[in-house]
This record gives structure tokens, C-alpha cells and sequence, in this order.
């Protein structure tokens, strides 16, 4: 029996999510993407609790976005939450890219954050 797309991505993503645990000075950066938007944030799970996020929606951005669901806009999203985690102090996370494959919107969002300085 195939599994379709959102059935494979799931399977991978409880796979991951079994290694991949976030805490307080080394919050995990879950990353969550639909067709028309990308969303990140940062988590502190042994306090069940989110440090910071950013959207393709957010304010901040959604002036200069033509469209949410390209490269670039997933690149301005990085750039931003790197900018909010730093802001707080917090400079290395894990990254839990949410069952989807390392590439495109994921990879470009990851590229951008690791330049404007977090670790992962």
C-alpha cells in the first residue's frame, strides 16, 4: 500500500521528533510549511512553551512579500527569527524540520538563519 505525500511527511516527522527535543538555552526551531506560507518558532519543550516565531504572515514582513511561498520569503523568515532568538540571548538550536525533505523553502529558511548567526 503507497502512502501519499501528508501520510509520508507525518511518519517522518514522529520519526524525528523522537530524537529532536528542545530546551531552554538550546530551543528546537520547528519549522512548518503549507502552500502558501511558511512558519517557524522556537520551543522549549521541557517547558512546553514557545520562545519566539515568525511568518510569512507576520507584519513585519508581509508588506514586502509578494508571494509567502517562495525562497525568499523563506529566507526572510530565518533572518527573522535568528534576529528575535538572538535578541534574547539564545544563539544555538536544534532544528526540527517537521517531516519535510531538506531542500528548497526548508533549506533556504535554515541557509538564512544560520547567517544571521545561530548555530545548528
Amino acid at each position: 500500500m503507497k502512502l501519499t505525500r501528508k501520510e509520508s511527511t507525518q511518519r517522518r516527522h514522529r520519526r524525528v521528533r523522537r530524537k529532536v527535543s528542545g530546551t531552554a538555552e538550546r530551543p528546537r526551531l520547528a519549522v512548518f510549511r503549507s502552500n502558501q506560507h511558511i512558519y517557524a518558532q522556537a520551543i522549549d519543550d521541557t517547558a512546553h512553551h514557545t520562545l519566539v516565531a515568525a511568518s510569512t504572515q507576520d507584519p513585519a514582513l508581509k508588506a514586502d512579500l509578494s508571494s509567502g511561498s517562495t525562497c525568499e520569503a523563506s529566507a526572510q523568515v530565518g533572518k527573522l527569527v535568528a534576529e528575535r532568538l538572538l535578541q534574547q540571548g539564545i544563539k544555538s538550536v536544534v532544528f526540527d524540520r517537521g517531516g519535510n525533505l531538506y531542500h528548497g523553502r526548508i533549506k533556504a529558511l535554515a541557509d538564512a538563519a544560520r547567517e544571521a548567526g545561530l548555530e545548528f
